[in-house]
């Protein structure tokens, strides 16, 4: 592997992608599987800081090796957040990074994911040019929304230098209730019963294990204690002190309940094939799962390479896709065919093929 080019400015990461013939974005590190790859890694950790921040207009923009938590500090210094729960951002993730990745966390369930809130990019696409997409307001969306393709993207459509995003107000107050079921089963129709309730939920996630049930209230402090009693009303659980509520969602969005040296997949999928997932990977040994964003997403931990045969094997057995973000395993599981659209992209915007197709 060669040594990390680590560009300062905008001119140097035109250059350094244009000094060698294949490159990829590496940020914190902290999905490690997404940057290895046959190429030489460009840093993008001195791209770091806020260009612009408008609280008024609810929008910001950033250089891409900015860390995610210190944005989230400057959103919190005037009661602003992203929505969307960045995964990561305490161990050190970064703003291209999450892009990149793709991550959303718990808070996709009511807000919608990462790529709903993201307005434009500044990128250096394989040809070493320099381009904008997208705008620095929220109106400004003629044609096509390609700052969306780069959701995603794992680093091989170009890269991040510069992006902006539209936040939200945070809630006045939260509260959490933790819900216990028989079996996975009873959660998946749990979620169809709250999914489609008044309460307007802002996250829901099934717990590692199968057997619990985290949902998270937000917004006026005097309306959230009768909506948490009527649902306690309705369904055994417990309500969660503020510090033991901040520790479960910071546990779940920082991976904490993972194999520490193991295997890390995100799986998409839909609330009703939670169990079969569930049954599918209980031969693979101890294998843990966590269902975020009221089921639509699943992520999988496994220990070791032993099974990890296994863990794919049924992953494609039910028809899944994967995305490793942490292991050997390949990059990409599962079937992905390109569409004419991506293909013609990536000719239009790595023509000399400078970054790593998703199967290396």
């Amino acid at each position: 592997m060669n040594a990390d080019l680590a560009p300062s400015t905008l001119d140097e990461l035109v250059e350094a992608v244009r000094s060698v013939p294949r490159v990829i974005p590496v940020g914190g590190r902290t999905k490690p599987r997404l940057t290895q790859a046959a190429a030489t890694p460009i840093s993008t950790l001195r791209l770091s800081g806020m260009v612009d921040y408008e609280p008024s207009e609810f929008t910001f923009t950033a250089l891409a090796g900015t860390p995610v938590r210190e944005i989230a500090r400057t959103l919190a210094e005037r009661g602003q957040y992203l929505p969307f729960d960045p995964m990561l951002s305490e161990a050190g993730a970064t703003l291209g990074g999450t892009i990149a990745s793709g991550l959303s966390g718990p808070g996709r369930f009511r807000f919608g994911g990462l790529r709903d809130f993201i307005l434009g990019v500044r990128f250096v696409d394989g040809a070493g040019r320099l381009l904008r997409m997208g705008g620095k307001v929220v109106k400004n969306a003629a044609g096509f929304d390609l700052p969306k393709f780069f959701v995603g993207s794992l680093g091989r459509w170009g890269i991040l230098a510069e992006v902006t995003f539209k936040v939200f107000p945070r809630p006045e107050a939260s509260r959490t209730i933790a819900l216990q079921v028989d079996h996975l089963p009873g959660a998946t129709q749990f979620i169809r019963q709250t999914s489609v309730n008044r309460w307007e939920l802002g996250a829901l996630d099934v717990l590692p294990g199968g057997q619990r049930i985290a949902l998270r209230l937000g917004g006026p402090e005097r309306a959230l204690d009768p909506l948490a009693q009527e649902i306690l009303g309705r369904w055994t659980g417990n309500l969660l002190s503020i510090p033991d509520a901040d520790d479960l969602w910071s546990n779940l969005n920082e991976f904490r309940w993972a194999h520490p040296e193991g295997y890390l997949l995100k799986v998409p999928l839909c609330p009703d094939q939670m169990p079969a997932l569930f049954d599918a990977l209980q031969p693979v040994g101890d294998v843990r799962i966590h269902f975020s964003a009221g089921g639509n997403v699943a992520y999988v931990s496994l220990p070791g390479e032993t099974s990890a045969v296994l863990m794919e094997k049924g992953i494609r057995g039910l028809g899944h896709t994967a995305l490793t973000l942490r292991g050997r395993c390949p990059l990409a599981l599962g079937r992905h065919t390109p569409t004419g659209v991506e293909a013609a992209l990536r000719l239009s915007l790595d023509p000399l093929n400078r970054f790593p197709p998703m199967d290396d």
